[in-house]
């Protein structure tokens, strides 16, 4: 195991070596986020995709709203979150604002959002039948300090990446929120990634693993609470950093070759009167891959038929492509850049 850990921490440093090499950043972590969202939400059985998370609420089927509320908020979440970091570590105080956030106005909203469960929960159909039982309320805040102080214990001679997954087991377990426990946990490993400056932009998010091997994962965690089996836990969860990180790497090193063919080939065609309204939603588009007419008149500023002819260009250059084939309303997609986070 300590050459895999070898790996895997190599790894998360060339992953964080790299982003920070990338001019504007921001624009494609916020990408990331919404794969995370999607992804962690997907976990807990929710059925919205990563084009769907960047559609307003409108666009999106009346049955289908309910899951694309809950990724909307994960979105919310993690980035009220990964800002809060800057005032405050990572502990439960944070954890509690972040689930606050999280369960805001969706399915579960009467699980009181922001503070740890005070009734016993449980996996499974029901009590008599449940997969697993978390401890009793009554030893919540015992047992999630005990939480904080490892991960903050400078004592304890461990690798960090083993820290977190010890403690996303051990989140997982306590299971102290009655809701979106699941989530949470996953985003704690994130958010214990940034804040031990592991990574200096939060750059790599475990959830698309996860769901990709779900039934390892679940099993995985069921067989420490059964049998004590760690080791095995941490290879499957190491080997998901190791994976992640270089999926990482490869996709920002796509986005950059195919961000400068853009600005070689394509952007070059315009004229130089039209270059500051195609420069900015160019921009735009890398953060908010989904768009209409009015969202980019808005966004720069001009007349729906100016916004509507800059929309015809980017489609006729291979950049957009309409995915509602309708007369109004029309969505266009930026189907390339957004195919780099579906894989």
């Amino acid at each position: 195991m300590q050459q895999l850990l070898g790996q895997a921490d190599r790894a998360l440093g060339e992953l964080n070596a790299f982003s920070q090499l990338i001019p504007n950043i921001d624009f494609f972590i916020s990408m990331y986020v919404a794969k995370e969202a999607t992804q962690s939400s997907r976990i807990e059985g929710t059925q919205t995709n990563i084009e769907d998370a960047f559609k307003d609420a409108d666009d999106i089927l009346p049955e289908a709203r309910d899951d694309w509320g809950e990724v909307q908020n994960y979105i919310n979440a993690i980035q009220f979150a990964i800002k809060r970091l800057d005032a405050i570590p990572l502990s439960n105080r944070l954890l509690k604002e972040t689930h606050e956030v999280l369960m805001q106005g969706v399915r579960g909203e009467n699980k009181r959002p922001g503070e740890f469960r005070q009734s016993q929960n449980w996996i499974g159909v029901s009590l008599a039948n449940a997969i697993f039982i978390p401890p009793h309320h009554d030893h919540i805040d015992d047992l999630m300090s005990d939480i904080e102080k490892f991960l903050h214990d400078e004592d304890i001679i461990l690798s960090p990446l083993i820290k977190i997954a010890i403690a996303h087991y051990q989140f997982e377990t306590i299971h102290p929120f009655l809701d979106g426990n699941g989530r949470l946990g996953r985003l704690m490993i994130s958010l214990y990634f940034t804040s031990e400056k592991l990574l200096a932009q939060p750059a790599l998010y475990l959830s698309d693993y996860f769901e990709r091997n779900k039934t390892a994962y679940v099993d995985h965690l069921m067989a420490i609470r059964e049998g004590n089996h760690m080791q095995e836990w941490l290879i499957f969860f190491l080997h998901g950093i190791k994976e992640t990180a270089a999926s990482s790497i490869s996709v920002f090193k796509q986005i950059i070759a195919m961000k400068q063919r853009i600005e070689s080939e394509i952007l070059p065609r315009f004229s130089s009167r039209r270059q500051d309204n195609v420069q900015r939603l160019m921009q735009y588009l890398y953060t908010q891959p989904v768009v209409d007419i009015k969202a980019i008149a808005n966004h720069l500023g001009t007349t729906p038929n100016t916004a509507n002819s800059l929309i015809s260009d980017f489609v006729e250059y291979g950049i957009l492509s309409e995915i509602t084939m309708q007369r109004r309303n029309r969505l266009f997609i930026f189907q390339k850049y957004l195919s780099l986070f579906r894989k």
